[in-house]
């Protein structure tokens, strides 16, 4: 799946342009109202940002993950509250869907995801079930041709705006292998959201827990339709989640960079621009290798995902999304850092993007798998392959 390279060479231009002349412009009201601007959303839908990665059958105008990760760098490059608001949608909440759906859940919610009516939330994460996913309590219970689930799930992105959750929940024994996914739609009876998260950053995106009470959701409503599949889905999809995080992260370091880079020629001390001191280089330049190194590794681990079919996981790949996502991350703040750094006290000051990115930035280690969730990962598998 691939937009045609002269149609995404239209596409990328204009993303870029909204970028600059529409989001940019409204960080400093986000950041103050910690909302996205209802008249953004609409052009956000209207440009088809809702269904970049929905296939064309359905609506959307389908890209691969190397062309999605090209947007995502382009996406980084302003508050990551925009990019939250479909995201999320076309992301981990409805790739599930794409790559291990039933046939007639495709047809049913990938049109609506596309146009921007439905949005989708990925709903794993609980109060005791972070980072050992596979542990999760959420309880969905056979009866008849329904579950009836009841449980909590934490730090869900756009809940308060979801029409559907993809949601994990545990229809068999202890394990990965009892864990089931189904989709949820959010006015169902007995699912209620707690109070919104006060965050670091990222002021303008949503999290909260949802709480599910004797939720009644039909049997049709399995990811796939098989029960006991729904670790594997959440973890194919995580995969291509984390290396559109490495993308954002890699937008994020280069709009920190170029913040950084335009303060130092601007700002003077001792009668000339800091930039010709030559520590403030060496920050400059640290940032500038390293952002360079992430995006060429983000770029290279896309292609190989772009190999393999959507519906199998490869050992292999996900070991290598999962270096992007430990490198680009991590690398972004180091360069967060620098930036914050380079200003000087100028950097704490909220008038100044770069202490907003400097909060925004600390989130990418830890959401979609942890630093040393990544780490782990790479390890298992090197050892894997070894034997």
């Amino acid at each position: 799946m691939a937009l045609d390279p002269e149609s995404f060479d239209i596409l990328l231009p204009t993303i870029q342009r909204f970028i600059r002349e529409r989001l940019m412009p409204a960080e400093n009201h986000l950041e103050e109202f910690d909302e996205v601007p209802a008249d953004l959303i609409e052009d956000m839908k209207e440009m088809g940002l809702f269904g970049l990665t929905v296939p064309e059958e359905y609506g959307g105008i389908g890209l691969s993950v190397s062309q999605e990760v090209l947007v995502n760098y382009e996406l980084g490059r302003t508050a990551t509250a925009f990019r939250s608001v479909f995201g999320t949608n076309i992301g981990i909440g409805s790739q599930g869907i794409l790559m291990d759906g039933t046939p007639e859940q495709k047809a049913e919610y990938l049109p609506k995801v596309a146009s921007g009516e439905l949005i989708m939330s990925f709903a794993l994460t609980e109060p005791d079930a972070g980072t050992d996913a596979a542990s999760l309590k959420t309880r969905a219970e056979a009866d008849g041709d329904h579950y009836v689930l009841n449980g909590t799930k934490r730090y869900i992105t756009n809940a308060p705006r979801a029409g559907a959750f993809t949601l994990m929940a545990r229809t068999g024994g202890p394990g990965a292998g009892g864990v089931s996914s189904f989709i949820v739609p959010a006015d169902l009876p007995g699912i209620k959201l707690g109070k919104t998260d006060k965050k670091m950053g990222q002021r303008g995106t949503k999290t909260c827990d949802v709480i599910l009470e004797n939720v009644r959701v039909p049997a049709a409503n399995i990811i796939g339709g098989v029960p006991g599949q729904g670790f594997k889905t959440a973890m194919k999809v995580l995969d291509r989640g984390r290396l559109n995080i490495s993308a954002v992260s890699c937008g994020m370091a280069s709009r920190i960079l170029d913040e950084s880079v335009r303060y130092a020629c601007e700002r003077k001390q001792f009668g000339k621009p800091i930039g010709e001191f030559q520590l403030i280089q060496a920050m400059l330049a640290d940032s500038q290798a390293e952002l360079l190194a992430a995006w060429s590794l983000v770029r290279e681990v896309a292609a190989r995902f772009d190999q393999k079919p959507a519906h199998l996981s490869d050992p292999d790949v996900s070991m290598r999304v999962s270096c992007a996502k430990l490198f680009a991350t991590e690398m972004l703040g180091r360069v967060a850092d620098r930036g914050v750094q380079v200003h000087g006290g100028a950097g704490y000051i909220n008038e100044y993007p770069v202490e907003r990115f400097y909060r925004d930035a600390r989130l990418l280690r830890l959401y979609e798998g942890t630093t040393q969730v990544q780490q782990l990962i790479i390890g298992r598998e090197l050892l894997r392959q070894a034997a």
